[in-house]
């Protein structure tokens, strides 16, 4: 009934296996409190990048996953403060150069390695210690409510989690990844508005799951839907997690192989 529509809310959720491959996950609710992240991640550990939205504390730190920042979102408050405050251009500069030792990093082949741990101490905590030198120093010169003063608050409140990355390869920068995953659901949105009942909501995030992982590990998903659909009436249940669009890739693969040596 158009008349009684209820707005609902798609979450992302993504990992990387050790061996590079990205998992997608999409999760429908008709609200925004802690109750997915519990859901999805309650009772987990590990790392959980993430902005400062509450809704996430019900799984993180001291009970669960160790939060860290996204300096994706620092920079877009500092970028919204430049009209009013050209002194925001200063916390811009520090953050390229963090962006920047990334790039030497994933040049010279070193992502997610002891080499890129040793880059980030040696490079990154210097450029840290000055950000946050200039933080303390700006503070107190600008009106808390305004666009400055708001994105000194957000990256002070926030420092602990932002500054998790050095000390630990595996963690990126940012969540630009999920961000980037979410857009491609933004696209459905604007051809089909309804999904029509709160299960349809939750079928096409399972749809949009193992097509958007089948596009972030180079699968066909028209392909793969095709083969897994006739799979699955009668693959074990207790090995269903071979039907994965990265795990249903290297099954192939394998196959191919066996199939070329005979």
């Amino acid at each position: 009934d158009v008349k009684k529509t209820r707005q609902g809310y798609l979450w992302t959720f993504l990992t990387q296996t050790q061996q590079g491959e990205w998992l997608i996950g999409y999760r429908f609710s008709l609200g925004r409190a802690s109750t997915t992240p519990k859901d999805v991640l309650g009772g987990t550990r590990g790392a959980l990048v993430v902005d400062a939205y509450t809704g996430y504390n019900a799984v993180t730190l001291p009970a669960g996953r160790v939060r860290v920042g996204c300096w994706a979102h620092v920079r877009r408050r500092f970028f919204e403060a430049l009209p009013t405050s050209p002194e925001a251009r200063e916390a811009l500069d520090f953050i390229l150069a963090l962006y920047r030792v990334e790039a030497q990093a994933r040049d010279a082949g070193l992502v997610r390695t002891d080499a890129h741990r040793e880059l980030r101490q040696q490079k990154s905590a210097p450029v840290l210690a000055a950000l946050h030198a200039w933080l303390e120093k700006q503070t107190p010169l600008h009106p808390p409510k305004g666009p400055l003063g708001q994105a000194l608050s957000y990256a002070r409140k926030q420092w602990d989690a932002l500054t998790r990355f050095v000390s630990d390869a595996r963690l990126p920068l940012d969540n630009n990844r999920s961000e980037a995953a979410l857009r491609k659901a933004a696209l459905g949105r604007k051809n089909f508005l309804f999904v029509g009942h709160e299960a349809a909501g939750e079928n096409l995030a399972g749809l949009y799951a193992l097509v958007a992982t089948c596009e972030a590990n180079g699968v066909n998903p028209e392909g793969y839907l095709a083969d897994v659909l006739l799979r699955v009436q009668t693959h074990p249940n207790a090995r269903i997690g071979e039907l994965l669009p990265h795990e249903w890739k290297r099954l192939r693969a394998a196959d191919a192989s066996q199939r070329l040596a005979s």
